[in-house]
């Protein structure tokens, strides 16, 4: 409840965001031109989670109330994919959505468990990278993945997003982060989708690796 309100809240809050840079909410104008390109029947539906994840992430950067999964500058990734799955997929229904948290969770505690979800500890990588894995194993459970699949999905986001920075402009929470967030989510649901495609079976790195090589890249970074 509080990931859904912190998105409607984000789509519907005008202005500027603190801090000093001027950055203006995005999200909200981002919307109305979607629903306007819906209504002319020319319909992305793929933009969607990342208006979502930008809402949430202009909510955190103005100070609003969010979730912290697993960090605050990460904080529309999940909430973005899994609002996404509840509007947009048929089948979606409340068991499906515990599905999706749990296993968001338990890959969650894998990452912090075994290396970093911080920042200022191994980049942007455990943060983002950590949400957008996160995101991507419980998408591909809850759209019909097994175990194995759920693995690839969660690795392969995570793989990309190896050597993500943590560098914001003027320290603040804003710039890349918000439409760092926004393309994680999208990266997410185009993943598990790619895991489904296969088994999972006959994969180089597992999940087990990629958070491996992620915490020595976050050292190396420093």
């Amino acid at each position: 409840d509080v990931m859904e309100n912190c998105i409607k809240r984000g789509l519907g809050a005008e202005g500027q965001l603190p801090g000093g840079l001027n950055v203006r909410r995005r999200a909200p104008q981002l919307a109305a031109r979607l629903k306007v390109l819906r209504e002319s029947e020319i319909v992305n539906t793929q933009l969607w989670p990342m208006v979502y994840a930008m809402a949430v992430n202009e909510e955190n950067a103005a100070g609003g109330r969010v979730v912290t999964a697993p960090t605050n500058g990460a904080a529309g990734i999940i909430p973005a994919v899994l609002h996404y799955f509840r509007k947009f997929n048929p089948h979606a229904n409340q068991s499906r959505v515990e599905d999706f948290l749990l296993t968001a969770g338990a890959i969650g505690i894998l990452y912090k468990t075994n290396a970093s979800i911080s920042g200022a500890d191994v980049g942007c990588q455990g943060e983002v990278g950590v949400a957008c894995s996160m995101a991507a194993g419980a998408y591909a459970e809850v759209i019909g993945g097994t175990p194995k699949q759920v693995e690839n999905a969660a690795e392969m986001a995570m793989e990309h997003h190896l050597g993500l920075t943590c560098d914001p402009v003027g320290g603040l929470v804003q710039i890349p982060c918000i439409e760092r967030n926004g393309i994680a989510a999208e990266k997410a649901l185009k993943l598990a989708t790619l895991a489904l495609l296969e088994d999972g079976t006959d994969k180089k790195v597992s999940l087990d690796e990629v958070i491996q090589t992620m915490l020595q890249t976050g050292r190396d970074m420093k």
